[in-house]
């Protein structure tokens, strides 16, 4: 039986999603623990992708195999009580065997949380503070010219394996501003390492002035990383969605 299930968490104080080797805490070690203590047996889950350290999400999406027999209501329930207190298990769905939580995915969409100026205590954990004055005008123009099918290679983090490709199609790159929040969001087929975090970035060095907004369409063309990608906090960063 394979078991489709979605999660929220805070990733503060995880070395994100993926189990490491070292023994670092991670996301998954914590729902495999969880699983564990449920099934009397170990089991392991795959994930839809990797969150880096601090990422947090809305929305993952992993699956598992195990013969249960005592209906999703029943294990959604028992997976609650047994997850900590930063990882919610949102819901838990039977599915065909040939379901991938990661390769059965179409698109994602993260949202990264700006802060116009000092965030509080209360949310300095999920958004990056910027304290100079922002082009939200500059910004937007900018997001314009990362719509569509692109090589996003000047936004890419080499984590030392080649990428088959840099080529990405994203399908929104958006933002809206809630009071002192700005919420920028971007929605694609796949996302390479760092490459929200980097896009973001490079946004805001336009928003304070470093660049022009046409200085996206120089980096889409050249493929080549400059200063002005700037990788911004994880902390900032929500994995909000993924489509199947």
């Amino acid at each position: 039986m394979r078991w489709k299930c979605g999660c929220s968490y805070d990733g503060t104080d995880y070395f994100g999603w993926q189990a490491q080797k070292n023994g670092q805490l991670t996301v998954q070690e914590a729902v495999e623990i969880a699983l564990a203590e449920l099934f009397k047996e170990r089991v392991s889950i795959s994930g839809s992708g990797r969150t880096d350290a601090g990422v947090h999400a809305l929305e993952q999406v992993f699956h598992f195999d195990f013969e249960w027999n005592h209906g999703s209501e029943k294990l959604l329930r028992a997976m609650r009580s047994l997850s900590p207190k930063t990882i919610r298990p949102l819901y838990v769905n039977l599915v065909p065997g040939d379901f991938h939580a990661r390769f059965s995915a179409i698109s994602k969409r993260y949202e990264y949380r700006l802060h116009l100026g000092e965030a509080s205590p209360f949310d300095e954990r999920y958004c990056w503070s910027v304290q100079n004055s922002i082009n939200l005008n500059a910004m937007n123009d900018a997001l314009t010219h990362l719509l569509g099918k692109h090589d996003f290679a000047a936004f890419a983090v080499n984590r030392g394996v080649e990428y088959e490709s840099t080529v990405r199609t994203l399908t929104q790159a958006s933002m809206i501003q809630e009071h002192s929040i700005l919420r920028i969001r971007f929605q694609a087929n796949g996302f390479m390492y760092k490459m929200v975090r980097s896009l973001v970035g490079a946004l805001v060095n336009i928003g304070i002035g470093s660049a022009e907004p046409e200085s996206i369409k120089g980096l889409l063309e050249s493929g080549k990383r400059t200063p002005l990608v700037l990788v911004a906090p994880a902390k900032g960063l929500f994995l909000e969605k993924v489509f199947y």
